[in-house]
């Protein structure tokens, strides 16, 4: 049994290594945190749904039977914390550059049409 114990601190580690360097990315700014780009997310998201797996496939000792499994999900539930902080920055950021493609698409639209408009009249 100390062996899957371990192999859950172990995997658990591992999780809190991913899940850091993708927090500590998207906050490469300190006022704002960075527009995480679909593969960020995509990859931050595979890492919880991985940690929600193996935390739903086996129930966990009782806590103080594995100090070091303890400490991991410890740092698990400051980063899923640490994130649950930044979705209202990042949604807030994601908001303003779909306001600014649609500008941007909409000046492109026009140009277009001015364009054919300026061909038909030649």
């Amino acid at each position: 049994m100390p062996s899957l114990t371990f192999s859950r601190s172990q995997d658990f580690r591992e999780t809190n290594r991913r899940l850091g360097n993708c927090l500590d990315n998207m906050l490469a700014n300190e006022e704002q945190p960075v527009i995480p780009t679909p593969e960020h997310m995509a990859a931050l998201l595979s890492e919880l749904l991985h940690a929600g797996a193996r935390l739903r496939a086996k129930p966990l000792p009782t806590r103080g039977s594995d100090p070091e499994l303890d400490g991991e999900l410890d740092q698990y539930r400051r980063h899923v914390e640490r994130l649950r902080e930044l979705l209202p920055s990042i949604h807030r950021q994601l908001l303003a550059e779909r306001a600014r493609l649609e500008v941007e698409r909409t000046r492109v639209r026009s140009a277009a049409q001015w364009a054919r408009s300026s061909r038909q009249t030649l």
